[in-house]
């Protein structure tokens, strides 16, 4: 099916204009497809993760190994979705092996957007290697975002 802006737009609930790899604290949820409940259950009022929970866990605190000055604070992980907090304090996506840097010799700094592209994309590859397939969604296509100084 063609592309119809008219019939096929997406309203943004990202604030226009506001960069979002300025320094600050962000609180990111986000939802599994469909929302499926493939982390882990809720067992006596805790939540007991399964392989794949665990996958989405060291997923995120694998983040700050891949880009610089980012500081990542309290996460939870529920059946079908994940919350957490990030805090960006200045630019510098770590170089990829044959970077493409500026002048100064950073790479720029990365923002909100591809920091979670990365963490989807990631935890989505460990998980799909996991279960020996190839191209299952694992998250909803958008995330919920909002900041603080």
């Amino acid at each position: 099916m063609a592309y119809n802006p008219e019939k096929h737009h997406r309203r943004s609930i990202r604030l226009n204009g506001y960069d979002y790899s300025q320094p600050g604290n962000y609180f990111v949820t986000m939802c599994t497809q469909n929302p499926e409940c493939i982390f882990g259950e809720i067992d006596n009022g805790k939540m007991k993760l399964n392989d794949i929970g665990q996958i989405v866990e060291d997923t995120w605190n694998d983040l700050p190994n891949h880009n610089l000055n980012i500081i990542l604070d309290s996460f939870i992980i529920m059946p079908n979705h994940f919350h957490g907090i990030l805090r960006i304090v200045g630019a510098g996506s770590k170089p990829a092996p044959a970077p493409t840097s500026n002048r100064a010799g950073l790479e720029p700094a990365p923002t909100l957007s591809e920091i979670i592209r990365q963490f989807k994309t990631f935890s989505t590859r460990y998980i799909n290697r996991k279960q020996n397939q190839r191209g299952i969604s694992i998250w909803q296509r958008n995330y919920y975002g909002s900041f603080s100084f």
